[in-house]
């Protein structure tokens, strides 16, 4: 068949590896989102989707909208038999929709139709999923609803945090988002409904979202910091400024802690919970680099008593 890829992040990138190496498709071109400003000089630069297809010399299309005309015309001037999508960013309008004969096919992951939304990992981790997965699927207008075509599994490591996992599950997904395009284009793969059962919402985790709430359990908190790592970072406060924390292990043996309390060891930093304590494993204060707690706390010199939160 002939694709047209859609796709930004590096996380779409072993799918489209992996469509540009069949020897059954050819990648025609790739949509992805336009050229953003990055790093201290705020310089615009390329996707890493775009600069993948640049490399292998597939041209690029970045739309502001993918409702704009000249968009729409490129693309039925291309006449995509199929176009297959991995985190693009931007919803597709149905004129787009109703170009390619067999649809755009979303590689979304997550175990359909569980965590519908744009951080189905991020909500796997916090909600402690054992297992978690990735799902092929017809894109309708609806929020992740479309009838799959097929699934992979991927198990939920007890330290896995959402970039671990999402680095696994892109790969999984890559070669399942390339079997799907086999059995579109040989007619053995049939999309089925989801069913209406098991529904849920993975919408995106803010800076907000991301404060520990040292009230909370051990179990949630640890969740937390690990479904927030790398993006957007789970935070905390300490005299008055933010405090990024990278890992937290839990301290069981610890519960004379209130929650956010301080307590330094000479090896070893604790924080008290709504639970037990955790050790405070990795921070990173404002305008550092991340460092050991233990070597954070000292440096501080903290003082009998001291909290983090508000």
């Amino acid at each position: 068949m002939r694709l047209v890829f859609a796709g930004t992040p590096e996380v779409a990138l072993p799918a489209l590896d992996a469509l540009i190496a069949s020897d059954r498709h050819e990648v025609v071109a790739v949509v992805t989102r336009p050229d953003a400003p990055a790093g201290r000089g705020r310089r615009l630069v390329a996707s890493p989707v775009a600069e993948r297809a640049a490399e292998a010399g597939i041209e690029v299309l970045k739309p502001a909208r993918p409702r704009e005309p000249e968009f729409l015309e490129r693309l039925r001037e291309i006449a995509p038999d199929c176009c297959p999508v991995v985190a693009y960013g931007a919803l597709l309008p149905k004129a787009a929709l109703e170009i390619p004969a067999h649809g755009w096919v979303n590689l979304h992951f997550s175990l359909l139709p569980a965590w519908r939304g744009a951080a189905p990992v991020q909500h796997a981790v916090l909600a402690g999923d054992e297992v978690t997965g990735a799902s092929t699927f017809l894109i309708e207008e609806g929020l992740d609803s479309g009838p799959v075509y097929g699934v992979v599994t991927e198990d939920v490591r007890p330290t896995d945090t959402s970039g671990d996992l999402l680095t696994r599950l892109a790969l999984a997904g890559a070669g399942l988002l390339a079997a799907t395009m086999d059995g579109i284009e040989d007619g053995t793969l049939r999309a089925e409904p989801q069913p209406a059962e098991g529904v849920s919402l993975a919408p995106k985790i803010n800076v907000e979202d991301a404060e520990i709430d040292w009230a909370a359990p051990a179990l949630r908190v640890d969740r937390l910091v690990r479904a927030c790592t790398p993006a957007p970072g789970a935070w905390t406060t300490f005299r008055g400024e933010r405090l990024k924390v990278n890992a937290v292990a839990p301290a069981t043996d610890r519960t004379d802690l209130a929650p956010g309390e301080l307590a330094v060891t000479k090896k070893d930093v604790y924080v008290g919970t709504g639970s037990h304590a955790v050790r405070l494993s990795w921070v990173r204060p404002q305008g550092k680099r991340p460092m050991a707690g233990a070597d954070w706390a000292r440096g501080v010199r903290i003082a009998h008593g001291e909290r983090l939160g508000g």
